[in-house]
């Protein structure tokens, strides 16, 4: 576990200097078009400029965006620390249920002792996992129910900000799920957790059932 914090730490510095090469150029006021704004059900990787203050306000798409009620998402392309924001979004960890879905979510891509190739973490975290049982691009999740409870998706509130380091923005989508929330993709595949993982480099979910594998940074298995 000291290996994986120790990874985390070296990752978070290299983070940190790709983060002010990426705000200088944006701009250290406005933080503008670092990033971009898709629509809800949007699974593709089409990029378009995204305004983001520095408060990093969630914002919401204007009436007929995207489809019918449908708002739009922030993916921004520095982390929730440049953004001046501290704690979790409201993300919860393990077996926790995520009653209300986070303002805001961070993916980061790191490497561990026990997987040594770039995947997918939480804020927490928590290591994050992609389905076979899914199609990538389809728009749709095949884990609800019961599969939800023991899978739970990475949920996002609508108009909410996506927060990344590592991960190019222009692979980061959202779809809307059966249930009506809001799941964040990458390369077209819906991101979920594990419910067995409950401490900062748990892998407990890796291979299960043949199915279920880390997500690395543009959505492919992370595999060793």
């Amino acid at each position: 576990m000291t290996s994986f914090f120790s990874g985390l730490l070296s990752h978070g510095t290299a983070t940190r200097r790709a983060s002010a090469t990426a705000l200088a150029a944006c701009g250290l006021l406005s933080l503008t078009a670092c990033g971009k704004v898709i629509q809800i059900g949007d699974s593709s990787s089409t990029p378009a400029p995204a305004p983001v203050t520095s408060s990093a306000a969630p914002t919401t798409a204007a009436p007929g965006q995207g489809g019918a009620g449908n708002s739009a998402l922030q993916v921004v392309d520095y982390t929730a620390k440049d953004a001046g924001l501290n704690g979790t979004g409201g993300t919860v960890v393990g077996t926790a249920v995520q009653e209300t879905p986070p303002r805001w979510v961070q993916l980061s891509a790191v490497t561990s002792p026990d997987l040594a190739v770039p995947h997918l973490i939480n804020i927490n975290q928590a290591a994050l996992y992609r389905f076979d049982g899914d199609s990538a691009g389809s728009g749709e999740s095949n884990c609800n129910d019961a599969c939800a409870t023991k899978w739970p998706p990475v949920i996002i509130k609508d108009g909410g900000n996506v927060y990344l380091a590592g991960v190019n923005p222009n692979d980061v989508g959202a779809i809307r799920r059966a249930d009506g929330k809001v799941q964040v993709t990458v390369g077209g595949w819906p991101v979920y957790r594990f419910s067995g993982d409950s401490g900062a480099g748990d892998l407990n979910g890796q291979g299960v059932d043949g199915k279920w594998f880390a997500v690395g940074p543009t959505g492919q298995k992370a595999v060793r």
